[in-house]
C-alpha cells in the first residue's frame, strides 16, 4: 500500500501561484508513477500531470502546459505541483495519485485539496 497526503491548496486571485505537495509513504519505490488530477464541480476528474519516479519523465495536459510544473524530491518522497498564472477555470479539488509502472490505472489516491482561483 501507498499512502498519499496532499497539502498546499487555498484561495488565490487569477494570475497568482500556488504550490501543492504530495507526501508518499508506505510501499514507495522508484517503480511508481506519481500523478495529479483535478475535479471541478459538476465535471469529471481529469488528468493534469504525471512524473515517473525513476526516470523523471513528465507529461502534462494541454490545458496546463507552460503554467504548471511537476517535480519530485526523492529524499522526502514528495511530489510538488507548482501552479503559476492560475485561471478561474483551474478551480477544482486537486488529487495526488500513484500507480506502479506495470499498472495502467492509478490505484492510490490522496484525500484531495481545494484550489480556488477568483477572477
Amino acid at each position: 500500500q501507498v499512502q498519499l497526503v496532499e497539502s498546499g491548496g487555498g484561495l488565490v486571485q487569477a494570475g497568482g501561484s500556488l504550490r501543492l505537495s504530495c507526501a508518499a509513504s508506505g510501499r514507495t519505490s522508484s517503480s511508481l508513477v506519481m500523478g495529479w488530477f483535478r475535479q471541478a464541480p459538476g465535471k469529471e476528474r481529469e488528468f493534469v500531470t504525471a512524473i515517473t519516479w525513476s526516470t523523471g519523465s513528465i507529461v502534462y495536459a494541454d490545458s496546463v502546459k507552460g503554467r504548471f510544473t511537476i517535480s519530485r524530491d526523492n529524499a522526502k518522497n514528495t511530489v510538488y505541483l507548482q501552479m503559476d498564472s492560475l485561471k478561474p477555470e483551474d478551480t477544482a479539488v486537486y488529487y495526488c495519485a500513484a500507480r506502479r509502472l506495470t499498472n495502467r490505472n492509478y490505484n492510490y489516491w490522496g484525500q484531495g485539496t481545494q484550489v480556488t482561483v477568483s477572477s
